[in-house]
């Protein structure tokens, strides 16, 4: 498979949540001044959070902590897919710009589940 997991910046589902949180970061720069402590900023925060929580609970002690922030990351994601939804919705971004953000929240979402479902096996 490929090089052994060193840290977690070597887990896929790691580097492709800061993907994730780097294209919010740039997409939410198109959007309207007045949302910067709103919208923007709940879709900042939340998305640094997902790669934040895979990092932390690489770092805790035990599988089951590990596991508990993964579930947490997971949880992240989806509270960012419904602030990405409801941008379409009042209009602060188009689908078009969303739409491929929401596919690598879908990819994220993959991989975190496996990486769970790989540990609750061992």
């Amino acid at each position: 498979m490929g090089e052994p997991i060193k840290s977690y910046r070597d887990l896929r589902v790691w580097q492709e949540a800061m993907n994730l949180a780097e294209a919010c970061y740039r997409t939410t720069k198109t959007f309207p001044r007045e949302e910067l402590y709103g919208m923007i900023s709940q879709i900042r925060k939340v998305s640094a959070s997902i790669p934040a929580n895979i990092a932390e609970g690489y770092g805790r002690r035990t599988r089951g902590e590990y596991i508990q922030f993964l579930h947490v990351a997971q949880g992240s994601l989806k509270e960012l897919e419904t602030h990405l939804l409801l941008s379409i919705r009042v209009k602060l971004a188009s689908s078009e710009s969303l739409y491929p953000i929401l596919s690598q929240c879908e990819s994220v979402g993959r991989l975190l589940l496996a990486l769970i479902r790989s540990l609750e096996k061992k």
